[in-house]
């Protein structure tokens, strides 16, 4: 019998994930904190609505979040906050948290001992690999925590993800999200930097692109962001860019407290942040182009 599964996050990223645990067989109980996508999630695709976080707990043998932040993930399990009572008030010794979420290593490893003091395992368990792959089941996912644990929930998690990758202890999936997010941020900033040099040199932007692809220049941005939804003007990724310039400072806050010195990676940050300052909230990451045109006063279009 399969693992019953509370999921917490239908979002760009939740909605896709928990179609997938469904369609692989399941039982899911959705939540989120917007009740009317909880409700048009169940109704288009299946799965109950939790009537609580609590009973949302008291049902799940699995309980899966995809939230925004480490605070509200904290929030959702143990409550507090003005939030009421947490999934965890709920949940039965032996059962198994899992936070998707891109959040902070240190803080979700204090939510683990919590946790455990509970007798519930947890795992650190974000993805990569966009709405897209989310749609396909083809995420790349990155673990963090106990072996066996992670053993356990190794077939939930090949339900929405083709590479299922651990990385170390409870923290380290997190940790490795946060530098994967850096390393993309980095490639798709000097790419769009070398677009429109290439441009006011005369080159067309797209041809440019091609060129990239079947060179070494290539990168993610170049392969599956710049003709999609930047020379196409769709900038419709589905990843925001609030978000990238949060888990860049997560990464950039790990190096801190190591004490590696990082200066091309501030370089980065101090960038995609002044970006995020002129565009405003709200906004797709791949928006970042419009402010390197700006700022270069070349216009790729």
């Amino acid at each position: 019998m399969k693992p019953k599964i509370g999921f917490v996050g239908v979002g760009a990223m939740g909605w896709p994930m928990a179609a997938n645990l469904i369609k692989a067989g399941f039982p899911v109980q959705i939540a989120d904190a917007r009740a009317a996508q909880a409700s048009k999630f169940a109704a288009e695709v299946g799965g109950k609505v939790a009537a609580s976080q609590r009973a949302l707990g008291e049902a799940s043998d699995v309980v899966i979040t995809m939230l925004p932040t480490s605070k509200i993930v904290r929030s959702v399990l143990l409550g507090g906050d003005g939030a009421g009572e947490g999934v965890a008030a709920g949940l039965r010794p032996g059962a198994i948290v899992i936070d998707m979420s891109s959040g902070v290593p240190t803080e979700t490893a204090a939510i683990a001992e919590r946790l455990a003091a509970m007798r519930v395992a947890m795992l650190d368990a974000p993805v990569s690999g966009g709405v897209r792959k989310a749609v396909t089941g083809e995420l790349a996912i990155m673990v963090g925590g106990d072996g066996k644990v992670a053993l356990a929930a190794d077939p939930v998690l090949r339900a929405m993800g083709k590479s299922v990758i651990r990385a170390g202890a409870i923290g380290s999936g997190q940790a490795m999200k946060a530098l994967n997010n850096l390393v993309s941020a980095g490639g798709f900033l000097i790419a769009i930097e070398a677009l429109l040099v290439g441009k006011r040199f005369g080159l067309d932007p797209a041809v440019m692109v091609d060129i990239l692809n079947a060179s070494t220049g290539m990168n993610n941005s170049t392969q599956v962001k710049f003709k999609q939804f930047v020379l196409s003007g769709s900038y419709g990724s589905g990843f925001a860019l609030d978000l990238m310039v949060k888990d860049i400072g997560i990464a950039l806050d790990v190096a801190k407290d190591l004490e590696v010195d990082t200066p091309f990676a501030a370089l980065c940050r101090s960038i995609w942040s002044a970006a995020q300052a002129d565009l405003g909230a709200g906004h797709d990451h791949t928006e970042l182009a419009k402010y390197a045109a700006k700022t270069a006063g070349v216009n790729l279009g």
